[in-house]
């Protein structure tokens, strides 16, 4: 995590250097301003910044190093349990059709969607319940 903010950072100075010397090529070159690029270069520097001032605040809460920054840690040091899975569930794919169907339904026609919506309350429900019915009952 140090070192993405010491990067980000380096971006930041970059990116200023580089909005500096834009505008001051563009004043040289037209002997005005070109403000679009300007403008974007300069707030790609402030987000960059953004971005390293929230990694830092992020690093100093934490306490401690992270196993990732550590040169003597092992790969298992930074696997966490993700959560569990379901390793043969079909309802993902259910749901991720009553998703397509929904926004399908907003683009084409409405009444597309009004089946997307009940198909995508039954995908919800039969994933939740998943573990309740059936072979994998518990």
């Amino acid at each position: 995590m140090r070192v993405n903010t010491n990067l980000f950072w380096i971006l930041t100075v970059f990116m200023i250097l580089a909005g500096s010397v834009y505008t001051g090529w563009s004043l040289l070159e037209t002997n005005a301003v070109e403000w679009v690029g300007t403008v974007a270069i300069f707030l790609t520097g402030i987000l960059s910044a953004f971005l390293a001032f929230y990694l830092r605040l992020v690093h100093r809460s934490q306490g401690t190093e992270l196993p990732e920054d550590r040169l003597d840690a092992n790969i298992d040091d930074g696997d966490p349990e993700v959560g569990f899975f379901s390793p043969w569930s079909w309802w993902p794919l259910v749901l991720g059709f009553s998703c397509a169907m929904l926004v399908l339904g907003l683009a084409v026609g409405v009444w597309i969607a009004f089946i997307g919506v009940v198909v995508l309350i039954v995908a919800i429900v039969g994933w939740t319940f998943e573990y309740y019915r059936g072979y994998f009952a518990r």
